[in-house]
């Protein structure tokens, strides 16, 4: 049976005009393991409280860091892609949870070069319902209606993989400044709720828990330990926090206008939820948060970037996957 591999990544609107940041982020939004409730529950949030005025926000922020080429996740996601494929000799598709190129057509591309097996691979090294588990359903989905005789597999979470630590803390160690306060971790947030809900399920299951909160914790002490960082020079928060319900804390927005007042004037932010740089990474974090700390008192503020294309973060995952090839 032909292998395959497909790269999966978030998404991204189309362009940065108002109208397909709106289409993008309804086809976001509505998503059940995103904005977990009733679907006309769902339908109202989205379409009353977040689609009037919230695309227009997001369009001026997508335009803040429009690349020439596109929306910086696809043009990250596909270098990585035409890299990893020089390395192999099976396929390797690329296809994002939301708008284009869409899972039905990453599957598609594979299928029509005779692809029969193939390894899935959500870009997410922590896993929860909402990125992973969001990816996996769409894949099975579009699978069993449109490309029945394939098999699919799924790489699993690598937020503790001791390839995925030491590509990231090598990335860390190279941008961290000799003279520093604070190394901050900000992973992307997630709704408290959601991780009762993982717990919920590893206790029905028997399975050893693993909310998110705890994978993201578990990715910091790996790292710091492989940089040997002593405690008081690191921290962990959350950032991107949407809605008025309680998201797992601490902050990064309230962390970083708190460090100053704590004395903490010069910092690296890094942002270990995101294997290449979107709109979370590029704007929120590098632009807002850098103009919130240093509003706050900060001196310093470096932003070290994901792993986008670099080479080491390349051949981790071709070393994965010949590992699985050669099964």
């Amino acid at each position: 049976m032909s292998k395959g591999i497909l790269l999966v990544n978030l998404g991204s609107p189309d362009s940065t005009s108002v109208q397909d940041v709106r289409t993008y982020l309804r086809e976001f939004l509505m998503d059940g393991k995103v904005i977990d409730t009733p679907w006309l529950i769902r339908k109202m949030i989205v379409e009353l409280f977040i689609l009037p005025r919230r695309p227009i926000k997001s369009a001026e922020a997508y335009k803040k860091v429009w690349m020439k080429e596109g929306s910086p996740l696809i043009i990250y996601s596909k270098i990585l892609r035409e890299k990893v494929q020089e390395q192999l000799d099976i396929p390797v598709g690329l296809a994002m949870r939301y708008k284009n190129p869409s899972i039905e057509f990453g599957l598609k591309e594979l299928y029509d070069k005779g692809v029969r097996d193939i390894l899935v691979v959500p870009l997410y090294p922590q896993y929860t319902m909402s990125t992973t588990e969001t990816v996996a359903d769409k894949v099975l989905e579009v699978q069993k209606k449109k490309f029945k005789d394939v098999n699919v597999q799924f790489l699993k979470a690598f937020y503790k993989h001791p390839d995925y630590i030491k590509v990231l803390g090598d990335s860390i160690k190279e941008q961290l400044p000799e003279d520093y306060d604070k190394l901050l971790f900000s992973y992307h947030g997630i709704p408290e709720r959601h991780d009762r809900k993982a717990i919920g399920a590893a206790k029905r299951s028997k399975l050893p828990i693993e909310t998110y909160r705890n994978q993201c914790l578990e990715t910091t002490r790996l790292v710091t330990e492989y940089l040997g960082l002593p405690e008081d020079k690191y921290f962990t928060s959350f950032q991107s926090r949407l809605g008025t319900d309680p998201w797992i804390k601490p902050y990064t927005d309230q962390t970083l206008e708190h460090f100053p007042t704590e004395g903490v004037k010069k910092i690296a932010v890094c942002t270990p939820a995101f294997v290449a740089d979107c709109l979370e990474t590029l704007e929120e974090i590098s632009m807002e948060g850098k103009e919130e700390f240093l509003e706050a008192g900060g001196e310093e503020f470096i932003y070290i970037p994901c792993l986008n294309d670099r080479q080491d973060w390349v051949d981790a995952l071709v070393k994965w996957f010949k590992g699985w090839q050669n099964n």
